[in-house]
């Protein structure tokens, strides 16, 4: 049984976006919208931590008038609506990317830059719109990489050649390997094509929350977080209010408080926040 002072003291909610808070057309539902702007009302905050580029949520923030910072690129980036300020950031060394870039070209693997706003790729990885998962941002061909290593938060390889994404991912190793975080795993959604991503370490969903709540003093006994993915265990590790809908792996649903019955197709993110607002209300 949940607390209900546990629910009555929440001043912050933090939803994954993508397979949590909208569905899988990236639309956000209506009754979810209505009960955002009634908890308003109560003093509740509400932010988001996405694997998304910044930009990419900017449209999501504004539809649901969104005043916190956001998390971005898993915790690389947290950073105001407004586009102005930054809570934290975290670029990978110049060494590291031209490395990468290096490795991309020896072993004809695609490689794309991630910033802040824009991923960059160059005529040679022409692909990688159309490989890469990244819902909702804008991509921009360059003619070169030269100008822009200094500010990448994240370097992408994506490739249906398992093998040499492989070798890549094996140059990185220690003590080259020191400073950055790598994940290496199959696409869901295309046919035998592999990724390889690079962020500096450091950085992470659970990371960027407690950053973010130093930031909004506030503590984590008093937020909730709604997630569903591998990349939402480190916010599920924290004290916060955890809160699985039907669809989320099931590493998450062991170490949530809440385990929703519906998806996030159906959802799922309305049923808690009708919780949340009926013990405001009480």
């Amino acid at each position: 049984m949940l607390n209900l002072n546990k629910l009555k003291n929440i001043e912050l909610v933090l939803f994954d976006v993508d397979g949590t808070l909208v569905n899988d057309y990236g639309e956000l539902g209506e009754r979810t919208k209505k009960i955002i702007m009634n908890l308003k009302k109560f003093g509740v905050n509400f932010s988001f931590a996405s694997g998304r580029l910044h930009s990419a949520l900017i449209p999501l923030a504004e539809e649901l008038k969104l005043y916190s910072p956001l998390i971005s690129l898993d915790g690389t980036v947290i950073k105001s609506i407004s586009e102005k300020d930054f809570v934290y950031r975290s670029y990978l060394k110049e060494n590291h990317v031209k490395k990468a870039i290096e490795l991309s070209e020896r072993y004809m693997v695609n490689i794309a830059l991630c910033h802040n706003d824009v991923i960059y790729y160059t005529e040679q990885n022409s692909v990688i719109p159309k490989l890469m998962d990244k819902f909702g941002a804008p991509y921009q061909e360059v003619e070169s990489y030269d100008n822009l290593t200094d500010k990448t938060l994240e370097l992408v390889f994506a490739s249906d050649n398992r093998l040499a994404v492989s070798y890549i991912r094996d140059k990185f190793i220690f003590p080259f390997s020191l400073g950055i975080s790598i994940s290496f795993f199959r696409s869901q959604t295309h046919d035998n094509i592999y990724y390889l991503e690079i962020r500096r370490s450091g950085s992470s969903k659970g990371k960027a929350m407690k950053r973010l709540l130093k930031h909004l003093k506030i503590q984590e006994e008093k937020t909730a977080v709604l997630g569903d993915w591998y990349n939402d265990i480190s916010m599920f590790e924290s004290k916060a209010l955890k809160i699985a809908p039907a669809n989320a792996i099931s590493e998450l649903k062991r170490k949530a408080d809440i385990v929703l019955k519906k998806s996030n197709n159906e959802e799922a993110a309305a049923v808690f926040l009708e919780k949340l607002l009926k013990a405001k209300m009480s």
